[in-house]
């Protein structure tokens, strides 16, 4: 077999990342220049300032990228760029500089659902078994989607409101804690109890959509109108009652769907992957399921990286998805849409 080299750049949100995959499933090299510091003060990411970091760091990272993998652009199979959804400035700055390298290497240029990268973050750890069940869960998404095949993508549920990862954050806010909130989150979750009894928006019966704007509003509801009062509300255990909710939901609608479609392999995949409440009732509950693997990529495959739009451009190269020198950032690209047929 003809070895693969892709190299895959990532520049949707926050972080600069560039990354070389082998045969679709290697890493070669995987390098992520991170902003976190710089929004910190801010409370989240603000568009403009992503993108100027971008401009600094894309040629760096990419050079760093290729000297470790150890190949130089001639090597290559193709290039992978996160063509959406995302900040729009941020997109830019990945795909002019893909769409350059592609140009003046005379190489196939490949574009990428950021989305779709999460889940194939998974086949870094583990060969893809169909059909699958992925749940996907970020600070942008929150979606469960069926696979048949590789690049076959259909959602059947998603958010109707703020995803999970926004909720996180809106609720580490309201404890002061910094940004990004989730992980502190986490962390006080697994330090307290829950003694809060959250609501859980299940929706329609039979619905695999998520809602978490209640659940958001009643956990600011509860912090004020204690204030108000002058009552104290631990907040390890307001997190905790915060999470638990969160996750149940999460967990059990997902075991739910696998059960409905009779997957053999269930993702995870998302920067709230790393969420380690998360990860462990997902793995207590697929224990209870006969012939269904969890997969659970490891923390650094869970946030944005350029290893996993690498992995998924290997496999649409190989389906033979190719762009123009016309491609544009797309902030609202439509995982549906991009779904080979």
């Amino acid at each position: 077999m003809n070895k693969q080299y892709i190299l895959g750049i990532e520049t949707s949100c926050d972080e600069t990342a560039a990354a070389v995959i082998k045969n679709g499933t290697e890493i070669v090299s995987n390098v992520v220049a991170s902003q976190i510091e710089t929004h910190k003060r801010f409370g989240g990411v603000v568009p403009e300032i992503a993108s100027r970091h971008h401009v600094e760091q894309i040629t760096i990272v990419i050079e760093e990228a290729m000297k470790k993998a150890g190949l130089d652009f001639s090597q290559l199979t193709g290039v992978a760029v996160t063509a959406g959804p995302g900040l729009v400035g941020a997109l830019l700055i990945g795909v002019e500089a893909a769409k350059s390298i592609a140009f003046a290497h005379s190489l196939p240029l490949i574009p990428v659902h950021h989305i779709a990268g999460h889940i194939y973050a998974n086949r870094l750890i583990t060969e893809m078994q169909f059909p699958l069940l992925s749940l996907v869960v970020s600070g942008g998404h929150t979606e469960l989607i069926y696979m048949e095949e590789h690049g076959h993508f259909e959602v059947i549920g998603e958010t109707r409101d703020d995803a999970a990862g926004e909720a996180y954050d809106k609720v580490a806010r309201v404890l002061n804690c910094p940004y990004p909130g989730g992980p502190h989150i986490d962390r006080m979750a697994s330090e307290g109890e829950a003694t809060i009894d959250f609501p859980r928006a299940w929706l329609e019966e039979g619905s695999y959509d998520f809602s978490f704007s209640g659940l958001k509003s009643a956990v600011i509801n509860t912090v004020h109108n204690a204030q108000q009062r002058g009552e104290t509300i631990v907040p390890e255990n307001l997190a905790a009652s915060f999470q638990e909710s969160v996750v149940e939901v999460l967990v059990e609608k997902t075991i739910r769907a696998a059960k409905e479609y009779g997957v053999k392999q269930i993702l995870l995949a998302g920067g709230v992957a790393a969420n380690n409440g998360l990860r462990t009732e997902l793995q207590k509950a697929v224990e209870n399921l006969e012939g269904i693997e969890l997969v659970i990529p490891p923390l650094k495959l869970c946030t944005d990286n350029a290893a996993m739009i690498a992995a998924a451009g290997s496999v649409f190269y190989e389906k033979g998805i190719r762009a123009d020198y016309t491609l544009n950032a797309n902030p609202g690209l439509d995982l549906e849409s991009f779904s080979i047929k």
